[in-house]
């Protein structure tokens, strides 16, 4: 099920007929409360969410679903108007998995609609990866911490994925950004900088070892007793 939220009612009709035609389910909201009065009893797979919202705006409602565990995993597209630059990076910034800037064609939105699915499931990939207490099933997108479950976003499983599958080696911020979010790298963003720092907080002792290599970016430490 995928959720449009527009205040635009012709945007919003064209958008979910064109996602229905692609083959998806899709439910329209034309106001940001009416959208998170429903995401608390039930929950779609994707959800495309205009920043310019009567009521709560997008970036407020990105903002409450990165806060909340139960909600912060569901993939999110923010739309954005044509110049809108600084909501385009806050919602990166906020860990929005992809943008559209208005005004968009419809094959475009299916598009990323298409691609964002993709990404977020996991990779099935038959091997655990592990230093010390810290295990990943690439299988079952699990993280144990010394025999604790953690939570990690799907952002941050890639890069911790990432960082273990070739430890010591140094990823740029360039690399990093391409291969986790398939977007060019924006420099005046501090999206990655934030994951990382998240990532190393929920890894525990085991978050030292993402060496910040700088002015290049970052890599796993190899050898490294946390």
């Amino acid at each position: 099920m995928i959720w449009y939220v527009e205040d635009d009612a012709g945007i919003r009709d064209i958008a979910i007929y064109a996602l229905n035609s692609a083959g998806f389910e899709t439910k329209g909201f034309e106001d940001g409360l009416s959208f998170w009065n429903t995401l608390k009893k039930e929950k779609p797979e994707l959800i495309v969410l205009d920043v310019m919202l009567p009521g709560m705006d997008g970036i407020e409602i990105l903002t409450k679903m990165k806060e909340s565990a139960e909600l912060n995993s569901i993939p999110v597209i923010m739309a954005t108007a044509k110049g809108q630059e600084y909501d385009r990076i806050r919602g990166l910034d906020l860990g929005a998995d992809d943008y559209i800037v208005k005004p968009f064609s419809l094959m475009e939105m299916v598009s990323r609609v298409k691609s964002v699915l993709r990404r977020s499931q996991p990779q099935q990939v038959s091997k655990l990866l592990k230093v010390g207490g810290l295990v990943v099933n690439l299988d079952e997108h699990t993280v144990i911490v010394d025999g604790n479950r953690v939570q990690l976003t799907y952002k941050e499983f890639e890069l911790l994925r990432m960082f273990l599958s070739h430890p010591g080696m140094v990823y740029t911020r360039e690399q990093l950004f391409s291969q986790v979010w398939k977007l060019d790298y924006m420099g005046d963003s501090r999206t990655l900088d934030s994951h990382i720092r998240t990532l190393r907080q929920k890894l525990d002792g085991y978050g030292k070892m993402i060496e910040t290599v700088r002015n290049v970016g970052y890599r796993w430490e190899v050898g490294y007793d946390k």
